[in-house]
């Protein structure tokens, strides 16, 4: 099948049953899922170490992103003790 070929539902169907990676795949019931807007984010000037910042942006794009990630995790645990 080529690129510019549409696959039918049918198709798209069989294809996924014959995959093992999706093997052990249950569907999901969206029914309850509930839209979470995440809170609005304040630009700030902050100091960190340089073996900090060079860490995080040595994963890739969204290094600050994931310093947001590593301090909220700080503060719900801190708030749970």
């Amino acid at each position: 099948m080529t690129l510019r070929q549409k696959m039918t539902d049918a198709e798209i169907d069989a294809a996924i049953a014959s995959d093992p990676d999706w093997a052990e795949f249950e569907p999901i019931d969206w029914s309850k899922a509930e839209v979470v807007v995440p809170p609005k984010k304040q630009a700030i000037s902050i100091r960190l170490d340089q073996d900090l910042v060079d860490f995080f942006k040595a994963e890739g794009p969204g290094y600050q992103r994931r310093i947001n990630a590593v301090l909220r995790s700080y503060v719900i645990k801190r708030k749970r003790a």
